[in-house]
């Protein structure tokens, strides 16, 4: 977690669903505004914050304007508020396999769960017990000095003891340490629960305030006061850091108008001082401060967003280097790039070389591509949902940005429900539409039903849905929401890694690339020349197989090459699940039903593809998401142009 600062603090609420207190407030808001035109409203602003509404309000308060003393050690604490949807224990399941995930310990391994008594504690039954709970509260935990810690369990155990007492009453909790970034922390999870199975409400001004000064209260006494050889050691690394500090935040405090006089504002310490000045003379050199006469100091109006930017880009940079190094390859740090989703015309082909989170909080990931036309990009990702499958290093990708507009599938919902008095439904499209597929009508009903889940559309009671005459703003307001979660498109062109590809049977990421009208522009260095050298081994390897010869200086591909490599490798497929299962491979064509038990996804270069089993033989089709929740269920499915229209869960016939 670098740049810890002992002022930043950040409580991120969870999404609230009371909308229908949201519109009383917001009208009770415009009569208040209304009223105050006229001159009969309250004049004075009123004081209440609500911050001292819940368990631990006094400590809270108390604790807050106590400030931070003398030699005292400083924590940085991130709080997160997450509500729980009733009935759905996914988001609870997802974090706990977020914080147990691989390679978090100090020996690279997965992470274990522990809590009040034991070190290992049962994610499983924790998520039990959290089935009813409201809201969920997430915390991280890193001491600024957490490296000298032997271990973290023993301070995790102590501060979340004290908050019990703090806060009058017994907490259900887990946590795992993770030392995978430069300061080990420790992420913790509380029910939203009290011991009497009341819901906790905790006051802001405590976990703003009053769970930090405890932290620091129980590391100081851990490991002692700092001694000033230790203060001026951690002053010293923020005057030249590039980055914001709490330097730049005692210049910005002393010099509100952007005016700094140190004749007015004398420093603390000889040692303040000190670095105080060392920083100044950084900042000018930075071009965000100017001393215009000895002793008065111009300070940059937008002194504190650019520094955040450029300690941003520091991380980022610092995180590039050590992926590319991981993944054994050397790229100079010239070709390193940002990808910006902002730009609508930003797309990006290259191979996943390294992944992880941006931000552990909010569990918002990067990924890190190696990409095709030489340079070396950071994307951010966002945050995935629990259905999605995170970018998995060396697979080829193809990422673009998302755009924020309703897409034409809201268009023709919105046409439909305008036909039919504002209502839509799977039998009203065909009503509509006779030559609708049965796969293109159940996009549409997916579309709505993600968009209900959101609280933009209502289902009725008979199935249908209703939707009102500005289902465009809605849909665009959804579009919204999904580009803030995740800002980019990602497409997988290749599971299979470069280096397999030349000599790989079946419809290779290189094959598509070869017969393209227009192929993919190739950099010179880089993973270009890596595909240009692949590709050359690719149309070697096709000769001789007698998939395409040369003719007049150029290489001819067979007709259909890719279609006819992407039978190969399915027959050889099915040839070995018939020897291992004693089942007959069944071919599927183009306007056929199939109904059978869905069994698992098998990963070939030519794609994904579903294994449908039934009573005497299994059929290979290709894979859509959809099926992992019916993994072990009977699924029917009717291939037409499209694709595959599936239905989950259907009975088993006469016959089957």
């Amino acid at each position: 977690m670098p740049g810890i600062d002992d002022d930043e603090f950040e409580v991120r609420l969870g999404r609230i669903g009371n909308r229908k207190a949201r519109r009383v407030r917001s009208y009770l808001r415009r009569v208040r505004q209304a009223a105050e035109k006229v001159g009969t409203g309250a004049r004075r602003a009123s004081s209440f914050s609500g911050g001292r509404i819940g368990r631990g309000h006094a400590q809270g308060a108390v604790l807050a304007g106590r400030g931070r003393g003398k030699g005292q050690r400083r924590v940085v604490i991130k709080a997160r508020i997450v509500r729980i949807k009733a009935g759905d224990p996914g988001a609870i399941q997802a974090h706990l396999r977020y914080v147990q995930r691989d390679g978090v310990t100090r020996e690279g391994e997965r992470g274990e769960l522990y809590d009040a008594s034991s070190d290992r504690a049962d994610g499983k039954t924790f998520t039990e017990r959290s089935a009813g709970d409201r809201r969920q509260f997430r915390f991280i935990v890193a001491p600024e000095d957490s490296a000298e810690l032997s271990d973290l369990k023993p301070f995790i155990r102590d501060l979340m003891r004290q908050m019990e007492s703090d806060l009058g009453t017994r907490l259900d909790w887990v946590a795992a340490d993770h030392f995978n970034t430069g300061h080990p922390h420790t992420h913790v999870v509380l029910r939203g629960k009290d011991d009497k199975g009341h819901d906790l409400v905790i006051a802001r001004d405590y976990i703003a305030h009053g769970l930090r000064a405890r932290a620091a209260e129980l590391i100081t006494r851990e490991l002692g006061p700092e001694t000033e050889i230790e203060v001026s050691r951690k002053l010293q690394q923020e005057v030249t850091a590039e980055r914001f500090t709490r330097l730049d935040r005692a210049i910005l405090r002393d010099a509100p108008n952007g005016v700094l006089e140190l004749s007015a504002t004398p420093a603390r310490d000889p040692v303040w001082h000190s670095a105080r000045m060392g920083r100044l003379r950084t900042l000018e050199q930075m071009g965000l401060a100017e001393e215009a006469d000895p002793g008065h100091w111009r300070i940059d109006a937008g002194l504190e967003a650019k520094l955040r930017r450029m300690g941003e880009r520091g991380d980022i940079i610092k995180t590039m280097h050590r992926e590319i190094t991981a993944a054994g390859l050397s790229r100079a740090a010239g070709t390193y790039t940002i990808f910006d989703p902002d730009q609508s015309s930003q797309r990006l082909v290259g191979r996943v070389v390294g992944e992880g989170f941006s931000d552990e909080l909010r569990e918002r990931r990067y990924v890190v591509v190696d990409g095709i036309d030489g340079r070396t990009y950071y994307a951010e990702i966002g945050s995935l949902s629990g259905q999605d499958e995170p970018p998995v290093r060396n697979t080829i990708i193809e990422l673009s940005s998302r755009a924020a507009e309703p897409r034409q599938i809201d268009r023709t919902i919105a046409k439909i429900a305008a036909t039919y008095d504002g209502r839509y439904s799977d039998h009203l499209h065909r009503q509509f539409d006779p030559q609708a597929s049965n796969e293109y009508v159940a996009s549409h009903v997916r579309r709505l039903e993600a968009m209900r889940q959101e609280g933009m559309v209502n289902r009725l009671s008979d199935g249908s849905w209703s939707v009102g005459e500005d289902h465009l703003d809605r849909a665009l307001q959804y579009e919204s929401r999904q580009r803030l979660r995740n800002p980019v498109r990602i497409a997988v062109l290749s599971w299979q890694r470069l280096e397999d590809l030349p000599q790989a049977m079946g419809a290779t990421w290189l094959d598509r690339q070869l017969v393209a009208k227009t192929p993919e522009v190739l950099g010179p260095s880089g993973m270009g020349a890596d595909v240009e050298t692949a590709m050359r081994a690719r149309r070697q390897w096709l000769i001789e197989q007698g998939l395409a010869r040369e003719q007049d200086g150029q290489v001819r591909f067979a007709r259909d090459l890719v279609r006819t490599l992407e039978a190969r490798e399915l027959s050889r497929a099915a040839a070995e699940i018939s020897a291992r299962t004693g089942l007959e491979h069944l071919d599927v064509k183009a306007g056929d039903s199939l109904t059978g038990v869905y069994r698992r996804m098998l990963t070939l270069n030519s794609g994904r593809f579903a294994l449908i089993e039934r009573s005497h033989d299994f059929a290979l089709v290709p894979w859509r998401p959809v099926l992992e929740r019916a993994r072990g269920q009977m699924v029917a499915g009717r291939v037409g142009g499209e694709g595959i229209s599936w239905s989950i869960g259907v009975k088993r016939g006469i016959g089957r």
